[in-house]
């Protein structure tokens, strides 16, 4: 990723979202802009117009927090879009030797895998950073069978969401998990701009999808802590489901996603039946693969 790219249009972007009015400031004659003017900007976050003018061309080094504080504060970001700004400016102060060195790819540990593993009523997943499903119990599996089902998915629940048309049909609210998966892409390509598996996979969802494009031209971003998650699962049917996604502190970029039903629902009784046809297909795999020995 062009971090001084990514930068510029993710300030510019902000900028154009926020009305003089929302700003407090008066409004006089005609305007040809929509949002703030640079000046306008300068001025709340106390910087000159010519300061102002290089970070918005993407020149963050060098910036101080006081002053992102300032500017996160003029352009009225929310805590996820400040963290982003924060990203992009550790980003822009790293040496370049260290910021293209290739990490090591993360592996799931075995005892995290036996968590995930351990708990069979519930559907428990870990993924990486480019939300690449590592493990997966198997009420994971079963729920997410379509995407499995689909080779050119490659058991990643973003490609999924943007090539596969089957995922138009499992999400019942297909559009704000879209937005929400292109917004967490987004937060990742500033933590990680040199990764370039997470650049490959963005470059391949911005040429085999017109939605992914337009979404990502839009540098919202967002980030997964829990949630809901409608579902219309081809087997059980509805499901409405919750979700904690949780980061693994000692493994970077790794998070274990674990969906649950409110006892006495209709989502719970879902997830009892899609655990057993879950068992009664494994049986079924199993007895095949046996007869094919």
């Amino acid at each position: 990723m062009d971090n001084r790219a990514e930068t510029s249009t993710f300030l510019k972007s902000r900028r154009d979202k926020i009305t003089p009015e929302q700003a407090g400031l008066p409004v006089y004659g005609n305007r040809r802009v929509s949002g703030l003017r640079r000046s306008e900007v300068a001025m709340l976050a106390g910087v000159s117009v010519e300061y102002y003018t290089r970070l918005e061309r993407g020149n963050l080094g060098g910036v101080s927090d006081g002053v992102l504080d300032a500017l996160a504060q003029a352009l009225r970001l929310d805590d996820t879009e400040r963290t982003h700004l924060y990203d992009l400016a550790r980003a822009a102060n790293a040496t370049p030797a260290r910021a293209r060195r290739r990490p090591a790819p993360p592996t799931v540990r075995p005892s995290v895998q036996r968590i995930v593993e351990g708990i069979p009523e519930l559907p428990a997943l870990v993924q990486n950073n480019r939300f690449d499903i590592l493990v997966a119990n198997p009420l994971a599996r079963a729920l997410y069978s379509e995407m499995y089902a689909d080779p050119a998915c490659r058991a990643n629940t973003v490609r999924f969401v943007f090539l596969s048309p089957a995922a138009r049909r499992l999400y019942a609210d297909w559009e704000l998990v879209a937005k929400a998966g292109v917004g967490a892409l987004r937060v990742e390509a500033g933590r990680n701009p040199y990764d370039r598996e997470l650049s490959n996979l963005i470059g391949e969802l911005s040429t085999r999808s017109d939605t992914f494009r337009v979404l990502w031209g839009a540098h919202d971003v967002h980030v997964y802590h829990g949630g809901r998650k409608r579902f219309r699962h081809p087997v059980v049917g509805d499901l409405d489901l919750e979700y904690e996604r949780m980061e693994l502190p000692g493994d970077s970029g790794l998070a274990v996603t674990v969906y649950s039903a409110p006892p006495g629902t209709a989502a719970e009784d879902g997830l009892k039946l899609l655990a057993s046809w879950s068992a009664t297909s494994e049986v079924a795999r199993t007895a095949e693969a046996d007869a094919e020995n």
